[in-house]
């Protein structure tokens, strides 16, 4: 095994040279690593197919094309992003100036996951790389042909001082997660995340957790039906199901539930045909465990379109089932995969109230014409993130943060949000020293007055 307190010594060694800190050497990593991307790009298409049987577009609109994205934006702006910032100074202290430094942490752990390996990897190694830090990743040993590429690229593009992939199992990945990091990012399930907090906990290693959960998708009576079920099927099916802010469930006005499922299987049929296993553009499950879960939470309700499975190619069609409750066991979990259980409400209010007592999510989408049923839903609900009227498109835009709150993680990054998550921000406040003293040395008597003059108005 890789000693890894060596390679992590050489990455201390390698930072406290000072070279990360130099803007320029940051952009032109970048650089280097979108020239990997670009070069190796079939390799990157043929090994989701292998793992996740991606269709072409999929793996280059929501891989590819997403990293090149990200690496272009924090090219574009990362001296703006990384440049000090003045804030103000309170008139107590007379002549100073406050000033707010983005420092790098030092080295950082990712922990990807396999769903979408690159760009879930990518997005944050791009902000810590462009924040300055040294890296190590860890792939998902669940998808082996895209664990294998990815560090291909990473290991091509970096020399391992700076940055370095490393495959490895469980037992690789608990013996990293011994190690002093400065910074862990893991994305993936709950309980895996139980684990790497515990571990950060020994050496107070600051986290970013991105867990998944029970995203919502409401549907107001209001809302566009047709138009909302081509956005719902493909937020929900898109790879399977298999993504981690992907719509878990519908909760619909009982008005318009019937013709919402309508439209729903209509959907299904344009995108796939009638026979969805043979469709290029619908993916497979990644492995013989997770198809088999997902048909233990197809044993409720009633299955009122799809439902279809294959064992040996581990296919799964589209699924809607209908007569869910909340006690059901497709409820207790989330689902990753392409099954879309449908519960109905009766007012907004009562999903307020329900939403406020569970997990929150780390995705909401609301359906809906009506902007005061937009403003409930946003101001009263807790969820990482969402969207109005579509799905996982908050996720792709470089502006906005990406993270969880609560059950579903805590931190974010995309963009610039990825330096600020990868910065300690350092404040300096800088006094003129030819300035009078200050009214808070000793002897105080004198100053009491004034200061009470000044905050109190007395």
């Amino acid at each position: 095994m890789l000693n890894y307190q060596q390679l992590l010594e050489k990455q201390r060694a390698f930072f406290a040279s000072g070279k990360t800190r130099n803007v320029a050497f940051r952009i032109e990593q970048l650089k280097k690593l979108r020239r990997v991307v670009i070069e190796k790009h079939q390799d990157i298409e043929d090994s989701l197919y292998r793992d996740l049987r991606k269709s072409e577009f999929e793996a280059f609109a929501t891989e590819v094309t997403a990293m090149i994205d990200e690496i272009n934006s924090a090219i574009e702006n990362l001296e703006a992003w990384t440049k000090p910032a003045d804030v103000p100074s309170p008139p107590l202290f007379g002549q100073a100036d406050s000033r707010i430094y983005y420092e790098p942490y030092g080295t950082v752990l990712i922990l990807n996951t396999w769903n979408y390996p690159f760009v879930l990897c990518f997005k944050p190694l791009v902000g810590a790389l462009a924040a300055g830090n040294c890296c190590v990743v860890k792939p998902s040993e669940v998808a082996p042909a895209t664990s294998k590429v990815l560090a291909d690229i990473i290991n091509t593009a970096f020399d391992e001082a700076c940055c370095v992939a490393i495959e490895a199992g469980i037992e690789g990945t608990t013996e990293l997660l011994k190690q002093r990091f400065d910074f862990i990012l893991y994305t993936g399930g709950t309980n895996v995340g139980r684990v790497v907090a515990k571990a950060a906990a020994e050496h107070l290693t600051p986290t970013v957790l991105e867990l998944g959960g029970k995203s919502p998708c409401i549907v107001d009576k209001s809302a566009y039906i047709e138009r909302s079920a081509g956005s719902i099927c493909w937020g929900k099916f898109i790879n399977s199901g298999q993504t981690c802010t992907a719509p878990d469930y519908i909760w619909v006005h009982k008005e318009v539930k019937e013709p919402l499922i309508e439209a729903l299987k209509k959907q299904i049929k344009a995108f796939y045909g009638e026979d969805v296993k043979n469709s290029p553009d619908f993916g497979r499950i990644i492995n013989r465990r997770h198809f088999e879960r997902l048909q233990g939470l197809m044993k409720e309700g009633r299955i009122v379109f799809g439902g279809e499975t294959d064992e040996h190619q581990l296919f799964i069609s589209p699924t809607i089932i209908d007569g869910i409750t909340w006690d059901s066991k497709i409820m207790q979990e989330e689902i990753f995969g392409p099954i879309l259980p449908v519960m109905v409400f009766e007012d907004l209010e009562e999903v307020v109230r329900t939403l406020s007592k569970r997990e929150k999510p780390l995705a909401l989408y609301l359906y809906t014409t009506d902007k005061t049923s937009e403003e409930m839903i946003i101001r009263n609900v807790s969820f990482g993130g969402g969207c109005v009227n579509a799905t996982l498109m908050h996720m792709l835009n470089t502006n906005l943060p990406f993270g969880g709150v609560g059950y579903s993680g805590h931190g974010s990054y995309s963009g610039r949000w990825s330096i600020e998550t990868f910065s300690h921000k350092k404040g300096v406040l800088n006094r003129a020293l030819s300035d009078a003293p200050l009214p808070v040395f000793p002897p105080y008597e004198d100053h009491v007055k004034m200061l009470k003059q000044i905050y109190l108005g007395q």
